[in-house]
């Protein structure tokens, strides 16, 4: 069994936040953070509070109907090098690429070594897979203005309920895996989610009540 993190000497700690907003039925935004920190005494002596080394701000506009990054803005609130911000402008070649499939081999190309800065750029290939999934929340959203449930099969949709969007997009979705052959087998909608799974008792909720609900069994 592997000692416990307070059991170890930390060295180093990286977030990345991102958050995904609408904006209009046009458009999504994506706030992204990338920040490092220093434990407190590491480069100054007697320094109570960890010391932020990196702290970079990316905001990011999408258009839904293509998922082609429409506008951006990039923002440096801490760093090393007084040339560090130098960088910022070069990201706005961010504009007209698309977010979904071939996203991160186009940043590697744009902003990859000395033609990008590192942090930022792992930041953007962190974004890229959140603003996708944030189109599963649009339909979410769509499906209630239409007077659905959110995991109520949707007529409009092809089949799978919109499912095979997630084809070979990781091994659960092979296209020669067992869910997949589900999903073409009109089974799909028999279907729930572990969280969902998970989440119902801690509400209290009847996982059969909520398939009938939901038209899932």
């Amino acid at each position: 069994m592997p000692a416990t993190s307070n059991e170890l000497t930390l060295l180093h700690t990286r977030k990345y936040d991102t958050e995904v907003y609408k904006v209009d039925d046009t458009r999504i935004r994506a706030v992204g953070t990338v920040r490092d920190t220093k434990p407190a005494g590491m480069y100054i002596e007697d320094d109570p509070e960890p010391l932020t080394i990196h702290d970079m701000r990316l905001v990011i506009e999408v258009d839904i109907a293509s998922l082609t990054i429409a506008d951006t803005w990039l923002e440096f609130e801490a760093h090393p090098n007084d040339e560090c911000p130098g960088i910022v402008d070069h990201y706005r070649q961010l504009i007209g690429l698309s977010v979904s499939r071939g996203f991160n081999r186009k940043v590697r190309e744009l902003f990859g070594g000395p033609r990008g800065c590192t942090h930022t750029t792992a930041l953007l290939q962190a974004m890229g897979p959140v603003i996708v999934q944030s189109m599963w929340s649009l339909r979410m959203l769509d499906k209630q203005a239409r007077g659905l449930r959110p995991f109520e099969i949707d007529p409009q949709q092809g089949e799978g309920d919109g499912a095979l969007a997630n084809l070979n997009t990781c091994h659960v979705w092979a296209e020669d895996g067992p869910l997949v052959a589900q999903v073409r087998a009109g089974e799909w909608g028999d279907s729930v989610p572990v969280w969902i799974r998970r989440r119902l008792p801690e509400l209290g909720r009847d996982l059969d009540q909520w398939r009938i609900e939901n038209g899932r069994g």
